[in-house]
């Protein structure tokens, strides 16, 4: 049966169609095959039973399938989908060319104010919000308290970069195959670019001036590669060029690492006993700073928004409020247990006790979000938005191009200093031809 004869006898049978129901329509989600989407779908009858005449479908795909259908089909006004899930990266490129539904008459009791003001700045141009934020997390240090207590030394709430250093170096043990430090070396700009321009962002240095002129040739950016790579050559596991989220999550959980700066939603693997051989060892700081007043943590967030090519805006909205809201979070908890409510969106959550009971490390994941300024990311004026990344469409290509030159000065195949130069060169090169 299609969906219009499907939505025709559903019309029938309900006898009067009502705009909340949005017509008996049918709404296609485009969203990412991870845990917490999963476990959405998987609690949708809720949805369903609250808004009758509204049917559900999905296309779950990988991260990196989905960028690529959701990106070509706003891009062209497919009307594939309804519902997109969508980074905190593409939301202000995406709004500033009119391609987003605005989400500022969101249903009455939403509490849009309740969202982090953190999470809520990335996903608001000009004062108007373009998505809703499913999950959120910045950047931490986790680490082993044991390693650190027979160093003799004490994790400070809040470290220096140079405070990291020194427990890095108390904490290897290469006889023992522990390594002071694990931190992304694979090339990507979500990948090792993610962790470098946060640690950059603490330095003082900036991707752009406000001409939009590269600065890899920098004195700041040659401070950030050059102590990155000394920490991860002096301190940090073997092969460390090929080393992502996931490999440095296994290395930590295996006992490997003594630190790893890396997202806060790793928190709740990296502290479950089922998993992590070190789970009742583990503690969390703030990420690193410099004394500039920026901390080297990113901001990041899975959010759902409505692209303006749907024809069923009012159902998508309402799904898009039902999944985003305090009722869905009450819903997980019911369900699944507060440790595996989506972290990191709104403040009302972080108020909650039973929620503290069970996430030793949401505090920290607090403070870690407030501390990113995605309007002001850097330590100097910058003409663009974003912690970890430049939200402009070439910055893909751009990044992953500047993480593969940073990759392969950590695998020693170049120096820190042609690592810069080819950064400064390929940089300048493509925005020129971008006509920045």
């Amino acid at each position: 049966m299609t969906t219009t004869i499907r939505a025709g006898l559903l019309a029938c049978a309900a006898g009067v169609l009502t705009a909340s129901a949005a017509g008996a329509e049918t709404i296609t989600i485009a969203t990412v095959n991870n845990g917490d989407m999963i476990r959405m779908q998987k609690l949708t009858d809720d949805f369903t039973a609250k808004n009758p005449g509204i049917e559900l479908e999905w296309v779950t795909l990988e991260e990196n399938v989905l960028r690529q259908r959701v990106t070509q089909d706003i891009a062209t006004n497919g009307g594939q989908f309804d519902v997109m899930t969508i980074g905190t990266y593409e939301v202000p490129i995406w709004a500033g060319q009119d391609w987003l539904v605005p989400l500022n008459d969101m249903p009455e009791g939403y509490d849009a104010d309740d969202i982090l003001p953190a999470i809520a700045g990335g996903l608001t141009t000009d004062g108007t919000l373009y998505a809703a934020p499913f999950y959120g997390e910045s950047s931490m240090v986790m680490y082993r308290k044991d390693l650190m207590e027979a160093a003799g030394m004490e994790m400070p709430e809040a470290p220096t970069w140079d405070e990291i250093r020194a427990a890095a170096e108390a904490m290897t043990d290469e006889d023992a195959g522990i390594y002071g430090i694990c931190l992304r070396g694979k090339a990507g700009w979500g990948e090792n670019m993610a962790f470098l321009t946060a640690m950059s962002n603490s330095y003082g240095a900036r991707w752009f001036d406000e001409e939009w002129n590269a600065q890899f040739d920098s004195p700041e950016w040659e401070a950030t590669l050059t102590d990155y790579l000394e920490l991860m050559n002096n301190y940090g596991p073997p092969g460390a060029s090929s080393n992502g989220f996931n490999e440095n999550l296994a290395l930590f959980q295996q006992g490997k690492c003594g630190m790893w700066i890396d997202a806060t939603v790793a928190a709740s693997f990296v502290t479950n006993p089922a998993d992590s051989t070190v789970a009742d060892q583990v503690g969390f700081a703030l990420a690193p700073d410099k004394g500039l007043g920026k901390r080297g943590n990113w901001l990041w967030a899975w959010n759902l928004a409505i692209p303006a090519g749907s024809e069923k805006v009012d159902a998508a909205k309402a799904f898009v409020a039902w999944a985003t809201s305090k009722e869905y979070t009450a819903l997980v908890a019911e369900n699944e247990g507060w440790a595996n409510v989506p972290p990191g969106t709104r403040t009302s959550l972080y108020e909650n006790q039973a929620y503290l009971d069970a996430a030793p490390f949401a505090q920290m994941t607090l403070e870690s979000i407030n501390a990113a300024d995605p309007q002001n990311p850097t330590v100097d004026p910058v003409p663009y938005v974003g912690v970890q990344f430049v939200a402009i469409p070439e910055f893909q290509g751009i990044g992953t191009a500047v993480g593969q030159q940073f990759s392969a000065a950590l695998a020693g195949q170049i120096t820190a200093q042609q690592a810069l130069e080819n950064a400064q060169k390929l940089t300048t090169r493509e925005m020129e031809r971008s006509g920045y």
